[in-house]
C-alpha cells in the first residue's frame, strides 16, 4: 500500500485511528522494484524495476510492498485497549517524538535536502552523487531516482531513522546495505524502501499517533524513551537488524515480506516486555548491532 498511486483507509485497531495511504501503481510501467542477489557484495546495476515486459518482477514487489505494509498495519490486538496514565516526563517525551513524526519530508526544505545528501555520503562515501534526483538512488534501494516520493509513507523520522542508524552502528549499517552477511535470497527487500516500512510499523506498534498509549507495550516503550530520547531511533536500528536475521533464518524472498516483518513485530514485542529491562539497550537483540 505504500507503494501504490491509490488511497487506502486502514483502521488500527490499537489507537483506532483511520490511517491513509498514498502508493504509487505499477500499472504504469516501472514503479515497484525488487533487488536481485548476483554476488555478496553490493553489484552496480542489481536494482531492477518492473515492466510490461517483466511480469515477475511487477507481481512479486507489488504483493510484496504493498500486502507485507497493509498486514503490519492493520494487526491488532486482543483483548480492549485502555490509556495509560503518564508521568508528566514521559508526556513530555512522547509530545517531542509525535512532534518529529508529524514532520513530512519536503524538498523545499534546504536542510531535509541536505539530510538526504548526507545519507548518502554514508552509504557510499567512495561515490559522489550526481545530484538530488538522480538514477543513483536506485543503488540504495529506493524506488526510483528521486527518494522523496517513497517518504509519503514515513515522513522526515523515516529518513532520520536511516541517518542515525548509518551514524550510530554504521557496520551494521553496510552490512545491510550492501547484503553482506548470510546465504542471501535471488530476490532481495530494497534497503531504503525497507526502512521506511520499519518506521511505519514501529509508530503502528507502539501506538505513537494516539494521545496516550493503549497497550503495555507502547506504555513500556515510554518508559525507555523517558530515559533516553533516542529510544525511539535506537529500536528503529533493533528492527532493521532484527528483521534481516529473520529473513536469513526464514530463508525469505521477497514474497515473504510480510510474514517476515509480522515475526520481527512479534519479537519486539516480546523483548519490550521483558522484565527487569529499564533501558532500551537491555533489550535482547540490542547485541545484533554489536556483533561483527
Amino acid at each position: 500500500l505504500l507503494l501504490i498511486r491509490s488511497h487506502c483507509v486502514c483502521v488500527d485497531q490499537i489507537t483506532n485511528t483511520r490511517i491513509v495511504f498514498d502508493s504509487m501503481d505499477d500499472r504504469g510501467g516501472g514503479s515497484f522494484v525488487a533487488v536481485r542477489r548476483i554476488s555478496q557484495g553490493l553489484e552496480r546495476g542489481n536494482v531492477y524495476h518492473s515492466s510490461s515486459s517483466s511480469a515477475e518482477a511487477v507481481a512479486g514487489s507489488a504483493a510484496w510492498l504493498g500486502r507485507g505494509l497493509s498486514c503490519v498495519c492493520v494487526q491488532g490486538r486482543d483483548g480492549a485497549s485502555r490509556p495509560f496514565d503518564l508521568t508528566p516526563a514521559q508526556e513530555e517525551c512522547l509530545q517531542r517524538l509525535q512532534s518529529r513524526i508529524d514532520v513530512a519530508y519536503d524538498t523545499s526544505i534546504p536542510q531535509h535536502q541536505e539530510a538526504l545528501k548526507g545519507l548518502w555520503k554514508l552509504a557510499f562515501p567512495e561515490e559522489e552523487l550526481h545530484g538530488i534526483v538522480s538514477e543513483q538512488w536506485k543503488e540504495m534501494g529506493w524506488q526510483g531516482k528521486d527518494p522523496s516520493t517513497d517518504f509519503r509513507g514515513g515522513g522526515f523520522i523515516s529518513l532520520e531513522n536511516l541517518l542515525y542508524f548509518a551514524k550510530r552502528f554504521p557496520t551494521s549499517f553496510q552490512d545491510l546495505l550492501r547484503k553482506q552477511v548470510g546465504d542471501r535470497s535471488v530476490w532481495e527487500y530494497p534497503f531504503a524502501v525497507a526502512g521506511i516500512n520499519i518506521t511505519f510499523m514501529l509508530i503502528q506498534m507502539l501506538g505513537l499517533e494516539a494521545v496516550k498509549p493503549r497497550s503495555i507495550v507502547g506504555e513500556t516503550f515510554l518508559r525507555f524513551l523517558s530515559v533516553n530520547e533516542s529510544a525511539f531511533d535506537i529500536l528503529y536500528c533493533i528492527a532493521f537488524k532484527l528483521m534481516d536475521q529473520q529473513w536469513l533464518s526464514m530463508r525469505a524472498s521477497y514474497m515473504e515480506f510480510n510474514t517476515v516483518m509480522k515475526s520481527t513485530r512479534r519479537q519486539l514485542e516480546r523483548e519490550i516486555m521483558v522484565e527487569d529491562i529499564t533501558y532500551i539497550e537491555d533489550m535482547p537483540s540490542y547485541s545484533l548491532l554489536l556483533s561483527q
